[in-house]
């Protein structure tokens, strides 16, 4: 399985940076020299320029959320269909942002993965815990119950979404967990996905707290990291393009 390599450009960007960011990439891109699965997911705004951007190039794009609802009196919403007419790839659901700042439930993540998968979109479901959390022993608990949420709504469609393990001390922190840390996460997350569907080696676990063109490689090395969910160093191309480069197979 080729390793995947997602930007995430939170609430960033202008027409004119975005342009100059993804011609930037799109010029350092050395097919030659790339095994991953590229993609950006980015503000509801862009993605039309992103689709514009990107179309033809080895580079997919994808949106930062998707509404639990498929249409109908949902004020500020964006419903799957909608990305779908953009050529979004994939939709990010239940980043920790989501979830803390709009107190988005295991449940609501689980329904958007499903209007995701409906669609024809693939979702990166983001599992992760606090650092109170963690300290409390609690993080296998917390990511299971998080993706069990996910898998008991979408059934014998595990294997068709992605998983992003993002600890949420380590997002935008510059903390990050250590290879061996991260990696005894993603171990407990591909038993459990074992556990629901008969391929789990194809449903790829990506890390997400705060990768970067420095520690990328090492944490990228360890067998259950299958890629990268990539905050910060996405904003530039030069780090996005290291950190791609780095996601051998």
């Amino acid at each position: 399985m080729k390793k995947r390599i997602v930007g995430n450009w939170k609430m960033n960007g202008s027409l004119a940076a975005n342009e100059a960011l993804v011609q930037a990439m799109l010029a350092g891109l050395d097919p030659q020299a790339i095994e991953a699965e590229l993609a950006l997911c980015v503000p509801a705004p862009y993605l039309a320029q992103l689709q514009s951007l990107l179309s033809g190039s080895l580079m997919a794009w994808g949106a930062q959320d998707v509404s639990a609802h498929e249409q109908g009196a949902f004020t500020g919403e964006v419903s799957a269909a909608m990305l779908k007419d953009f050529g979004c790839r994939y939709a990010i659901v239940g980043h920790s942002e989501r979830r803390q700042y709009h107190a988005e439930t295991d449940a609501l993540v689980a329904t958007k993965a499903q209007r995701a998968l409906a669609a024809g979109i693939t979702p990166i479901v983001c599992v992760g815990e606090t650092l109170a959390q963690r300290e409390a022993g609690e993080t296998e608990a917390v990511v299971k119950r998080q993706l069990a949420a996910v898998i008991h709504a979408v059934t014998h469609c595990t294997n068709e979404i992605v998983v992003a393990y993002e600890p949420v001390w380590a997002i935008g922190t510059g903390k990050t967990a250590t290879p061996e840390m991260a990696q005894a996460v993603h171990a407990v997350l591909r038993a459990q996905l074992a556990a629901a569907t008969e391929h789990p080696k194809r449903v790829p676990i990506l890390y997400g707290g705060s990768m970067n063109a420095a520690n990328a490689a090492s944490l990228l090395a360890e067998p259950d990291i299958d890629g990268g969910l990539i905050g910060g160093a996405s904003l530039k191309s030069a780090d996005f393009l290291q950190i791609a480069a780095a996601a051998k197979a």
